[in-house]
């Protein structure tokens, strides 16, 4: 029988220090669209203040299956790890495409219904910012430093010698509707 959850609210600006580690390491970006839940992993993302609103800004290349859902509909999850391995499924979620994979059930994780957002958290990641999207600006090529350009977007990448085949990122302002940790209930 599956267990209930609980979820206790948590000021995401108190767990800063919690929060940047695991962005450095990895956590999930989680979108639900067409009745399809799908998480890729990140280790790009802020927390911060953007329009006196709390926001969470993730950055997604064009060429990801995320990007497309986003698009279509602007909410996600933000999944960090509280301790425990997670190793597995960073890895697994930041090398296959949900395009062609359906990460959530290949790993099975448990999904837990978001409360402002239609998108789920998950268990096994249970630290949750949810997120609806105010906004979202592709990067610029031309203002990056040219060192960083040829490092993180090489022109093999498309075969397009031109700067748009560099597979850019756009970032996604999220707006933090709510942030909790999912314990199991009793």
């Amino acid at each position: 029988m599956r267990q209930p959850f609980k979820k206790s609210q948590i000021d995401v600006f108190e767990s800063l220090n919690v929060t940047g580690k695991a962005i450095k390491q990895g956590v999930l970006l989680t979108t639900r669209w067409n009745n399809r839940v799908n998480s890729m992993t990140i280790s790009w993302g802020q927390v911060g203040i953007e329009w006196n609103r709390p926001v969470f800004t993730a950055f997604v290349r064009g060429s990801r299956y995320t990007y497309e859902m986003l698009l279509h509909h602007g909410e996600f999850t933000v999944n960090i790890p509280s301790g425990g391995n997670v190793e597995k499924i960073l890895n697994f979620c930041g090398t296959r495409s949900g395009r062609d994979t359906d990460k959530i059930r290949e790993l099975g994780l448990t999904l837990v219904e978001g409360e402002k957002v239609s998108v789920p958290g998950i268990a096994e990641l249970p630290i949750t910012l949810e997120c609806k999207v105010i906004y979202r600006q592709m990067q610029d090529p031309k203002a990056i430093p040219h060192h960083i350009l040829e490092e993180f977007y090489p022109q093999h990448r498309s075969g397009d010698p031109s700067m748009t085949g560099r597979d850019i990122h756009t970032m996604f302002y999220g707006e933090m509707v709510n942030s909790y940790l999912i314990e199991n209930g009793k």
